[in-house]
């Protein structure tokens, strides 16, 4: 055997290891990512959370108007409670007005004797990102913005944001604090709760204001802004927020969405705005291009043996999530397998684990999510547990399961 037959045999033999981890890895990408100018950066599945790419993730950065998605949130949630209306017309005191905002503001050009209601303030964050929309909603949900600012801290603490802390609800502060990877968690639950806000708030490419109706007997003076998100409409881009302060540099929270699949990237300090779009769109399409959201299709799941139990069988459920997210080139063709736990005893609380469901294709294991039961079990009489329990004694010592 010559010196170039032996070269190709030890090449071979690497090769393989590395070829079977690419088949078996449901996440295995198929080219390396791009290259990030921005400090920091994160994309993730926008609907299973699992992080796809990150770059210094927990460099503490100010979000700037990125401030603003957590004033929303608290809006529409106000909204989805019944706390408020969108049709809500709120008071505009002095310090609301678009004159009493700091120096180079982004603005919605509130002022004086104008009317307007909650839902216009929540156009002029998302798409003017008026600093004096955020103050005027801040003080019609709460009778301060200290107030308002405990509100937005209580909820980053309990969204588990342990890196984001909130001074204002505009963002023009550098106190304001977060990490990509807090924010990227925080608008994937934004998104998921608050799904109608991508057509009604995040997409919309233009808002005008004050119209006539809002400025009474006064002259109106409209004012038509672009979305501040100059990606919108492209390739999938339906949101979400931009941002900008000296301190922070340039951020955006971007959201997209290809077939099944919605990606949400969050670059923080951008060096301009064209660096962070160009990260922002490079991190999407190589996303998409690399991975997909998969959800599992169970329609039948079979009852599981609950041993001592009043009744004999206890139905079950999906424990976990049922979307999961897989390399791009994988999942062609799905197979499920039910694997049942066998030695089940009541008493057993609702939600206790019964078994597993597995998804794989033909290269193998994709996800795997518990099954739980969906219904408490409870003990049977003594009877019921006299005959089980003589049962399950004879299964076990004959090994079957």
């Amino acid at each position: 055997m010559n010196k170039q037959n032996i070269i190709g045999i030890l090449l071979l033999f690497l090769w393989i290891p590395c070829f079977a981890a690419e088949l078996t890895d449901p996440l295995y990408p198929a080219a390396l990512p791009p290259s990030i100018s921005a400090r920091s950066a994160v994309l993730i599945d926008g609907e299973t959370g699992t992080i796809l790419f990150s770059q210094s993730p927990s460099l503490v950065i100010p979000p700037a108007s990125l401030t603003k998605l957590m004033t929303i949130h608290l809006a529409l949630r106000a909204i989805q409670t019944g706390k408020a209306s969108a049709d809500d017309i709120v008071w505009l005191p002095p310090e609301t007005w678009a004159d009493n905002q700091p120096p180079r503001s982004s603005l919605m050009f509130l002022g004086r004797n104008q009317t307007v209601t909650l839902g216009e303030l929540l156009l002029g964050m998302a798409v003017s990102s008026g600093n004096d929309a955020a103050v005027a909603a801040a003080l019609h949900l709460a009778p301060s913005i200290e107030a308002f600012v405990a509100m937005m801290n209580a909820e980053a603490g309990l969204l588990g944001l342990a890196s984001t802390r909130f001074f204002e609800p505009a963002g023009i502060s550098p106190e304001n604090t977060t990490t990509a990877l807090d924010f990227a968690r925080f608008c994937r639950m934004y998104l998921h709760k608050h799904p109608e806000s991508v057509a009604l708030l995040h997409s919309v490419p233009t808002f005008a204001y004050p119209q006539a109706v809002n400025t009474g007997n006064e002259p109106s003076r409209t004012i038509v802004q672009n979305n501040r998100n100059t990606l919108l409409g492209i390739s999938g881009v339906d949101g979400i927020k931009t941002g900008y302060i000296p301190e922070a540099g340039n951020n955006i929270a971007l959201s997209a969405r290809r077939g099944e699949t919605r990606l949400t990237v969050i670059i923080l300090g951008a060096s301009g705005e064209a660096e962070r779009d160009r990260d922002g769109m490079a991190l999407l399409d190589w996303g998409f291009a690399n991975f997909k959201t998969m959800r599992s299709a169970v329609e039948y799941l079979p009852d599981v043996r609950i041993w001592g139990s009043k009744r004999k069988y206890g139905a079950l459920k999906l424990g976990g999530e049922p979307a999961f997210t897989v390399s791009a080139r994988r999942g062609g063709i799905l197979q499920i397998n039910i694997e049942r736990l066998s030695h089940l005893r009541a008493p057993l609380p609702a939600g206790e684990q019964g078994g597993t469901l597995i998804i794989s294709d033909e290269m193998g294991e994709l996800y795997r999510m518990p099954l739980v039961l969906e219904k408490e079990a409870v003990r049977g009489n003594f009877i019921r547990v006299l005959f089980d329990s003589i049962a399950l004694f004879f299964q076990k010592l004959f090994g079957k399961s």
